[in-house]
Protein backbone atom coordinates (compact mmCIF):
# COMPACT_ATOMS: atom_id res chain seq x y z
CA UNK A 1 0.00 0.00 0.00
CA UNK A 2 1.07 3.57 -0.60
CA UNK A 3 2.29 5.63 2.32
CA UNK A 4 -0.51 8.17 1.83
CA UNK A 5 -3.18 5.55 2.55
CA UNK A 6 -5.93 7.19 4.58
CA UNK A 7 -7.42 5.56 7.68
CA UNK A 8 -11.00 4.37 7.53
CA UNK A 9 -13.54 7.09 8.22
CA UNK A 10 -15.19 6.44 11.56
CA UNK A 11 -18.96 6.70 12.06
CA UNK A 12 -20.50 9.45 14.17
CA UNK A 13 -21.10 7.12 17.12
CA UNK A 14 -18.83 4.38 18.46
CA UNK A 15 -19.86 2.34 21.49
CA UNK A 16 -17.33 1.39 24.18
CA UNK A 17 -19.31 -1.21 26.12
CA UNK A 18 -16.91 -2.50 28.77
CA UNK A 19 -13.41 -1.00 28.88
CA UNK A 20 -10.62 -2.39 31.02
CA UNK A 21 -11.79 -1.63 34.54
CA UNK A 22 -15.51 -2.02 35.17
CA UNK A 23 -17.15 -5.37 35.87
CA UNK A 24 -20.66 -6.68 36.47
CA UNK A 25 -20.33 -5.35 40.01
CA UNK A 26 -20.58 -1.89 38.43
CA UNK A 27 -23.48 -2.89 36.16
CA UNK A 28 -24.95 -6.36 35.54
CA UNK A 29 -25.39 -5.63 31.82
CA UNK A 30 -21.71 -4.84 31.24
CA UNK A 31 -20.46 -7.43 28.72
CA UNK A 32 -17.52 -9.57 29.85
CA UNK A 33 -17.51 -12.57 27.52
CA UNK A 34 -17.19 -12.66 23.76
CA UNK A 35 -20.80 -13.80 23.43
CA UNK A 36 -22.04 -10.93 25.59
CA UNK A 37 -19.92 -8.43 23.64
CA UNK A 38 -21.36 -9.61 20.33
CA UNK A 39 -24.92 -9.41 21.69
CA UNK A 40 -24.19 -5.90 22.96
CA UNK A 41 -22.74 -4.87 19.59
CA UNK A 42 -25.87 -6.00 17.77
CA UNK A 43 -28.14 -4.09 20.15
CA UNK A 44 -25.99 -0.96 19.97
CA UNK A 45 -25.83 -1.06 16.17
CA UNK A 46 -29.62 -1.22 16.06
CA UNK A 47 -29.70 1.76 18.45
CA UNK A 48 -27.45 3.89 16.21
CA UNK A 49 -23.79 3.03 16.84
CA UNK A 50 -21.76 2.37 13.71
CA UNK A 51 -18.64 1.01 15.43
CA UNK A 52 -17.54 -0.76 18.60
CA UNK A 53 -14.41 -0.15 20.67
CA UNK A 54 -13.70 -3.67 21.88
CA UNK A 55 -11.85 -4.99 24.91
CA UNK A 56 -11.48 -8.69 25.71
CA UNK A 57 -11.31 -10.24 29.17
CA UNK A 58 -9.70 -13.45 30.41
CA UNK A 59 -11.42 -16.14 32.45
CA UNK A 60 -11.02 -14.07 35.61
CA UNK A 61 -12.60 -11.01 34.00
CA UNK A 62 -9.32 -9.11 33.68
CA UNK A 63 -8.50 -6.92 30.68
CA UNK A 64 -5.96 -8.65 28.44
CA UNK A 65 -4.15 -8.02 25.17
CA UNK A 66 -4.70 -11.55 23.89
CA UNK A 67 -4.55 -12.10 20.15
CA UNK A 68 -6.49 -15.38 20.26
CA UNK A 69 -9.36 -13.87 22.22
CA UNK A 70 -9.39 -10.89 19.89
CA UNK A 71 -9.31 -13.13 16.84
CA UNK A 72 -12.31 -15.03 18.16
CA UNK A 73 -14.19 -11.81 18.93
CA UNK A 74 -13.45 -10.32 15.51
CA UNK A 75 -14.61 -13.51 13.81
CA UNK A 76 -17.88 -13.65 15.74
CA UNK A 77 -18.57 -9.95 15.27
CA UNK A 78 -17.94 -10.23 11.54
CA UNK A 79 -20.31 -13.19 11.30
CA UNK A 80 -23.06 -11.51 13.32
CA UNK A 81 -22.65 -7.91 12.17
CA UNK A 82 -20.32 -7.44 9.18
CA UNK A 83 -21.53 -3.88 8.61
CA UNK A 84 -20.28 -2.66 12.00
CA UNK A 85 -16.71 -1.37 12.29
CA UNK A 86 -14.65 -3.00 15.04
CA UNK A 87 -11.79 -1.24 16.78
CA UNK A 88 -9.56 -3.14 19.18
CA UNK A 89 -7.63 -1.49 22.00
CA UNK A 90 -4.01 -1.67 23.11
CA UNK A 91 -4.72 -0.06 26.48
CA UNK A 92 -1.87 -0.79 28.87
CA UNK A 93 -3.67 -0.40 32.23
CA UNK A 94 -0.27 -0.33 33.87
CA UNK A 95 0.71 -3.88 32.92
CA UNK A 96 1.50 -3.88 29.18
CA UNK A 97 4.56 -2.37 27.53
CA UNK A 98 4.81 -0.67 24.13
CA UNK A 99 6.43 -3.89 22.86
CA UNK A 100 3.38 -5.87 24.04
CA UNK A 101 1.06 -3.42 22.32
CA UNK A 102 2.97 -3.48 19.04
CA UNK A 103 3.17 -7.27 19.08
CA UNK A 104 -0.61 -7.60 19.43
CA UNK A 105 -1.29 -5.28 16.51
CA UNK A 106 1.39 -6.80 14.28
CA UNK A 107 0.17 -10.34 14.88
CA UNK A 108 -3.53 -9.52 14.58
CA UNK A 109 -3.46 -6.82 11.87
CA UNK A 110 -6.87 -5.38 12.80
CA UNK A 111 -8.62 -2.88 10.57
CA UNK A 112 -8.95 -0.41 13.46
CA UNK A 113 -6.97 0.03 16.66
CA UNK A 114 -6.78 2.65 19.40
CA UNK A 115 -3.34 3.51 20.81
CA UNK A 116 -2.53 6.12 23.45
CA UNK A 117 0.34 8.33 22.32
CA UNK A 118 1.72 8.59 25.86
CA UNK A 119 1.79 4.77 26.08
CA UNK A 120 3.28 4.03 22.67
CA UNK A 121 5.80 6.90 22.82
CA UNK A 122 6.55 7.29 26.54
CA UNK A 123 9.79 9.22 26.02
CA UNK A 124 11.81 11.11 23.40
CA UNK A 125 13.11 7.94 21.72
CA UNK A 126 10.66 7.82 18.82
CA UNK A 127 12.50 5.50 16.42
CA UNK A 128 10.72 2.22 17.27
CA UNK A 129 7.32 3.88 17.48
CA UNK A 130 7.88 5.61 14.14
CA UNK A 131 8.71 2.29 12.50
CA UNK A 132 5.53 0.80 13.96
CA UNK A 133 3.28 3.65 12.81
CA UNK A 134 4.75 3.42 9.28
CA UNK A 135 4.18 -0.34 9.28
CA UNK A 136 0.55 0.16 10.37
CA UNK A 137 -0.07 2.63 7.56
CA UNK A 138 1.42 0.29 4.96
CA UNK A 139 -0.68 -2.60 6.27
CA UNK A 140 -3.90 -0.59 6.25
CA UNK A 141 -4.29 -0.64 10.04
CA UNK A 142 -6.17 2.53 10.98
CA UNK A 143 -4.79 3.94 14.24
CA UNK A 144 -6.90 6.20 16.44
CA UNK A 145 -4.52 8.14 18.67
CA UNK A 146 -5.79 8.47 22.25
CA UNK A 147 -4.98 11.85 23.81
CA UNK A 148 -5.62 12.57 27.47
CA UNK A 149 -4.82 16.28 27.57
CA UNK A 150 -4.15 19.33 25.43
CA UNK A 151 -0.46 18.67 26.06
CA UNK A 152 -0.91 15.19 24.60
CA UNK A 153 -2.47 16.81 21.53
CA UNK A 154 0.51 19.14 21.19
CA UNK A 155 2.85 16.16 21.40
CA UNK A 156 0.79 14.32 18.79
CA UNK A 157 1.20 17.23 16.38
CA UNK A 158 4.94 17.33 17.13
CA UNK A 159 5.19 13.63 16.22
CA UNK A 160 3.23 14.22 13.02
CA UNK A 161 5.37 17.19 12.05
CA UNK A 162 8.66 15.35 12.62
CA UNK A 163 7.43 12.34 10.66
CA UNK A 164 7.20 9.88 13.54
CA UNK A 165 3.48 9.54 12.82
CA UNK A 166 3.17 9.49 9.01
CA UNK A 167 0.36 10.72 6.81
CA UNK A 168 -1.82 13.79 6.56
CA UNK A 169 -5.13 12.24 7.66
CA UNK A 170 -5.38 11.15 11.28
CA UNK A 171 -7.92 9.84 13.78
CA UNK A 172 -7.72 11.08 17.37
CA UNK A 173 -9.83 10.54 20.46
CA UNK A 174 -9.87 13.38 22.96
CA UNK A 175 -10.44 12.13 26.50
CA UNK A 176 -12.32 14.59 28.72
CA UNK A 177 -11.09 13.60 32.15
CA UNK A 178 -9.34 10.58 33.63
CA UNK A 179 -10.04 6.97 34.53
CA UNK A 180 -10.43 7.76 38.24
CA UNK A 181 -13.16 7.12 40.79
CA UNK A 182 -16.04 9.59 40.60
CA UNK A 183 -14.61 11.40 37.57
CA UNK A 184 -17.16 13.85 36.18
CA UNK A 185 -16.47 15.40 32.78
CA UNK A 186 -17.99 18.70 31.64
CA UNK A 187 -18.53 20.15 28.15
CA UNK A 188 -16.06 22.96 28.82
CA UNK A 189 -13.30 20.33 29.21
CA UNK A 190 -13.27 20.26 25.41
CA UNK A 191 -12.15 23.89 24.99
CA UNK A 192 -8.38 23.41 25.49
CA UNK A 193 -8.43 20.68 22.86
CA UNK A 194 -10.39 22.84 20.43
CA UNK A 195 -7.91 25.68 20.90
CA UNK A 196 -5.00 23.36 20.03
CA UNK A 197 -6.84 21.90 17.03
CA UNK A 198 -7.51 25.37 15.68
CA UNK A 199 -3.93 26.51 16.22
CA UNK A 200 -2.04 23.45 15.01
CA UNK A 201 -4.04 21.29 12.61
CA UNK A 202 -2.54 23.17 9.60
CA UNK A 203 -2.99 21.14 6.43
CA UNK A 204 -3.67 17.90 8.33
CA UNK A 205 -7.12 16.33 8.17
CA UNK A 206 -8.10 15.39 11.72
CA UNK A 207 -11.00 13.01 12.25
CA UNK A 208 -11.57 13.64 15.94
CA UNK A 209 -13.89 12.19 18.51
CA UNK A 210 -14.49 12.52 22.23
CA UNK A 211 -15.17 10.31 25.20
CA UNK A 212 -16.31 11.64 28.57
CA UNK A 213 -16.99 10.36 32.06
CA UNK A 214 -19.85 10.47 34.47
CA UNK A 215 -23.35 11.89 34.59
CA UNK A 216 -22.84 14.49 31.83
CA UNK A 217 -21.42 12.10 29.26
CA UNK A 218 -24.28 12.62 26.80
CA UNK A 219 -24.09 16.41 27.17
CA UNK A 220 -20.33 16.36 26.53
CA UNK A 221 -20.70 14.21 23.43
CA UNK A 222 -23.47 16.36 21.95
CA UNK A 223 -21.26 19.40 22.51
CA UNK A 224 -18.39 17.67 20.69
CA UNK A 225 -20.57 16.74 17.73
CA UNK A 226 -21.92 20.30 17.51
CA UNK A 227 -18.30 21.43 17.19
CA UNK A 228 -17.46 19.03 14.38
CA UNK A 229 -16.38 15.94 16.30
CA UNK A 230 -17.63 12.42 16.83
CA UNK A 231 -18.63 10.44 19.92
CA UNK A 232 -17.55 7.35 21.81
CA UNK A 233 -20.18 6.34 24.35
CA UNK A 234 -20.86 3.43 26.66
CA UNK A 235 -20.24 1.76 29.98
CA UNK A 236 -16.46 2.08 29.68
CA UNK A 237 -16.91 5.77 30.53
CA UNK A 238 -20.42 6.39 31.82
CA UNK A 239 -23.42 4.51 33.19
CA UNK A 240 -25.96 7.35 33.32
CA UNK A 241 -28.45 8.78 30.87
CA UNK A 242 -28.94 12.53 30.70
CA UNK A 243 -31.97 12.38 33.00
CA UNK A 244 -29.65 11.11 35.75
CA UNK A 245 -30.96 7.55 35.72
CA UNK A 246 -28.64 4.56 35.39
CA UNK A 247 -28.94 3.20 31.87
CA UNK A 248 -30.49 -0.21 31.33
CA UNK A 249 -27.58 -1.30 29.11
CA UNK A 250 -25.17 0.06 26.53
CA UNK A 251 -27.83 0.27 23.84
CA UNK A 252 -29.80 2.50 26.20
CA UNK A 253 -26.79 4.84 26.35
CA UNK A 254 -26.64 4.95 22.56
CA UNK A 255 -30.36 5.69 22.32
CA UNK A 256 -29.95 8.48 24.87
CA UNK A 257 -27.31 10.15 22.68
CA UNK A 258 -29.27 9.62 19.47
CA UNK A 259 -32.35 11.16 21.08
CA UNK A 260 -30.36 14.18 22.28
CA UNK A 261 -28.93 14.69 18.79
CA UNK A 262 -32.32 14.34 17.12
CA UNK A 263 -33.65 17.07 19.39
CA UNK A 264 -31.04 19.32 17.81
CA UNK A 265 -31.87 18.07 14.30
CA UNK A 266 -28.55 16.24 14.00
CA UNK A 267 -28.75 13.00 12.03
CA UNK A 268 -26.65 10.02 13.10
CA UNK A 269 -26.49 8.62 9.56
Amino acid sequence: MALDTKPQALPLIMVAPNGARRTKVDHPALPMSITETVETAVACFEAGAGAIHAHVRDETGAHVLDKDLYRALLSELNAALPQMQVQITTEAVGKYTPDDQRKLVQELKPSLVSIAVREMVPDDDTHTAAEFYSWAMKEGVSVQHILYSAEDLDRFFDLVENGSIPGITHQVLLVLGRYTDNQESAPEDLYPFLDRLKARRSDHEIDWGVCAFGHRETECLVHAIENGGKARIGFENGLWNRDGAVAKDNADRVRDLVSALEEKNISVL
